[in-house]
């Protein structure tokens, strides 16, 4: 007889090794400069998810039977510096939440795959949108069956970083390689604030694993270990990373940027599985939401912000996918109020639905629009569009103004940039200055880094 626990260690460990192998695989390929053909790359593509959703499915099976409802399989500890009271420790955890997530992910993963492998048929970029994905499916896994925020950490950066490359996917177009550097940098200020709440939690609670800050680490009945003020320190700085991975208020404004990428990536990254990955960090440490009534009041707030600046910025705009990335947005945001409630399953739930019903909605998009014109066509006129009910009630004043902040995207762009990377950019110039001036004073005359030798490169050779 094989044991329980043998059993679970083999299928949780082919879980996660087998979307690293395909990454692998897609990368060395690529480094060595010998492209796959795509039919191999559709099949390893589909053994990859397979070999990812059946085990899981498993030890789906056997947890029911058994009754086991949370089941850890740990690494160990890769990086230790007691001194610092950080260590890097790599664990994965199949329970109630982390298992449904993980198969919708593999299956709505592998229905991308499958309509990719027709849609970019022939496509000179086919391996490069492949290899993107592997790491995209790689960090999707690994975030959904984090045990600690080092694991989720690791997830986390590797669905930014392929998001950000899908988004400049056409890289031909000075338009998409600048969406795609906007929506990097906006995951840059989030995964910032998740690495300094990683850093605050292992000197709170001297580790990282997400059962320390919980008195029971099965989800979701645990309840906080930490004081009402530590829940509120790491919550609102893992508050701060879900919304700009969820394009939450004020950070939404990268989501329509985002869709510039292929619809394959637009349907699994900002309608599916990305754009929830905000908020399922929260539904995982929902139990800390409850040690603060502050936060949690913070966290219903910015759902209910962001989900009324979707509505109304996705019924101005004239894209179809932008249109469904707002309306994504809206839901989101429902969903960001519900886990504040402390509504957990509804919040699952509705994450589950809404992610297969927007993947639907995008990749259904391109031909949406050949119906819609042929179906004009044959009508000999346009299709009529009723208004929203509700605008009839404001007065046409307020109407002008919501036009104008949804078409201009709720001004979250032109906020950001004033009060965020300008401030920034100005204060990093101006100690760049310093540095110059310093370095001029401590050489006794103008040195390399010195302003006066920019900007006459012909007295570089009297310095050198």
């Amino acid at each position: 007889m094989i044991d329980t626990n043998t059993l679970f260690e083999v299928l949780g460990t082919t879980v996660v090794v087998s979307p690293l192998v395909l990454l692998a695989v897609l990368g060395i390929s690529a480094l060595v400069n010998r492209p796959l053909s795509e039919s191999i790359i559709s099949s390893l593509t589909r053994a990859s998810v397979l070999l990812s959703l059946l085990p899981a499915i498993g030890i789906l099976l056997i947890m029911l039977w058994t009754g086991i409802r949370n089941v850890p399989i740990e690494v160990g500890n890769w990086v230790t510096i007691p001194e610092q009271h950080f260590h890097f420790h790599l664990k994965f955890l199949f329970d109630r939440l982390s298992i449904p997530f993980l198969m919708l992910s593999c299956v709505l993963c592998g229905v991308v795959g499958e309509f990719t492998r027709r849609y970019l048929h022939r496509e000179e970029g086919y391996g490069r949108f492949f290899l993107f994905y592997a790491m995209f499916f790689s960090g999707m896994v690994l975030s959904s069956l984090a045990g600690t925020i080092e694991t989720l950490f690791v997830g986390w950066e590797m669905v930014g970083l392929s998001s950000a490359l899908l988004v400049a996917y056409f890289h031909e177009r000075e338009i998409s390689v600048r969406n795609g550097q906007r929506v990097w940098s906006i995951y840059r200020l989030s995964d910032a604030a998740l690495l300094i709440a990683a850093i605050t939690m292992h000197h709170m609670v001297g580790e990282g694993d997400f059962g320390g800050l919980m008195s029971s680490g099965i989800w979701p009945e645990g309840t906080a270990a930490v004081t009402s003020s530590q829940a509120l320190v790491v919550g609102t700085l893992l508050l701060i990373g879900a919304a700009g991975k969820s394009a939450l208020f004020p950070f939404s404004g990268w989501l329509p940027r985002a869709m510039e990428g292929p619809t394959p990536s637009s349907a699994i990254f900002y309608g599916a599985l990305s754009v929830h990955l905000g908020a399922y960090l929260l539904l995982r440490l929902s139990p800390l939401l409850e040690a603060s009534m502050t936060l949690q009041g913070i966290v219903i707030s910015l759902g209910v912000v962001s989900a009324g600046c979707g509505a109304v910025m996705s019924r101005v705009q004239n894209d179809v996918k932008v249109s469904l990335a707002y309306a994504s947005l809206t839901q989101v945001g429902i969903i960001v109020v519900e886990i504040g409630l402390g509504f957990r399953y509804l919040a699952l739930i509705h994450i589950m639905g809404h992610a297969s019903l927007r993947t639907m909605q995008l990749l259904r998009a391109p031909t949406l629009l050949k119906d819609y014109n042929d179906l004009e066509n044959k009508m000999g006129s346009r299709l009529v569009h009723e208004a929203w009910a509700g605008a009839k009630f404001l007065p046409p004043s307020a109407q002008r103004w919501c036009y104008r902040f949804g078409f201009d995207r709720g001004f979250m762009d032109i906020a950001l940039d004033k009060w965020v990377a300008i401030p920034f950019v100005n204060l990093f110039v101006r100690f760049d200055r310093i540095e110059r001036s310093v370095t001029d004073w401590m050489s006794n005359e103008p040195s390399r880094e010195s302003e006066r030798i920019e900007s006459h490169p012909e007295d570089l050779s009297k310095v050198a």
